[in-house]
């Protein structure tokens, strides 16, 4: 064999050695959307008028901070009639920790906590965005996990457990299945996103205009429009 065919044998070989360091690089990164997952069910209410209220959601979405405390409004006043689910978004591109606010969610959900997280991570995002001077804050935070051990710490968690579960697999798996659900739906990839029994509606940012909408898809299914208020 001569020195060019050696030669042409060495080029095959990198070049497909380098193909298996690219993807096993791509496995690694927490984003990857591969996923053989379910979308998770994270969900509250009573669901008796067989009505579901999703939104799609950024934990470091300054929108769904804005939203948050409405759509806790309505998820209550709601309680017995509805159901409210909440899905993962994050918006990598433009907000760098949100996978990593998804992932806290998750890894308190393994451990029994996952609305107290996510009411924690809502606040602080509200707070903050609400700031002139933007408070310290996960979400301007270069290693956002000491912020969210705090969270875990104040919901009792097992913080050596809830750091393993962050980094799981598991966890990485189920936010990646949300956003392939979302993708399915083919809204354009904004947050917050809202679905009412599978239509993508655009409530605003008020309690009354989720209102018209909710009655609405109660009505539609047959059941009588309950009589609720913001403070119920």
């Amino acid at each position: 064999m001569d020195k060019r065919f050696w030669g042409i044998l060495i080029v095959i070989v990198l070049v497909f050695g380098g193909i298996f360091i690219v993807s096993n690089n791509n496995k690694n990164n927490s984003s990857d959307s591969t996923t053989t997952n379910t979308p998770t069910n994270h969900t509250s209410g009573q669901d008796k008028d067989k009505v579901t209220l999703l939104e799609y959601g950024d934990f470091e979405c300054p929108y769904c901070a804005e939203y948050y405390p409405i759509v806790a409004q309505v998820a209550t006043a709601y309680a017995p009639y509805i159901t409210f689910q909440f899905r993962n978004l994050p918006l990598t591109t433009i907000h760098p920790n949100a996978f990593a606010g998804a992932r806290a969610a998750e890894a308190a959900g393994l451990m029994g906590q996952y609305w107290q997280m996510h009411d924690l991570l809502y606040q602080q995002g509200e707070s903050y965005y609400a700031s002139n001077e933007k408070s310290a804050s996960w979400i301007s935070s270069a290693n956002p996990l000491t912020d969210f051990d705090q969270f875990a710490t104040q919901l009792g968690l097992n913080v050596t457990k809830f750091n393993t579960d962050y980094a799981s697999t598991q966890v990485n798996n189920n936010i990646n299945s949300d956003v392939a659900a979302f993708a399915k739906t083919g809204a354009q990839e904004a947050t917050p996103t809202f679905f009412l029994n599978g239509t993508q509606v655009q409530p605003a940012a008020s309690f009354a205009s989720f209102q018209t909408f909710i009655n609405a898809a109660i009505k539609k299914a047959g059941y009588p429009v309950p009589v609720v208020s913001a403070g119920s």
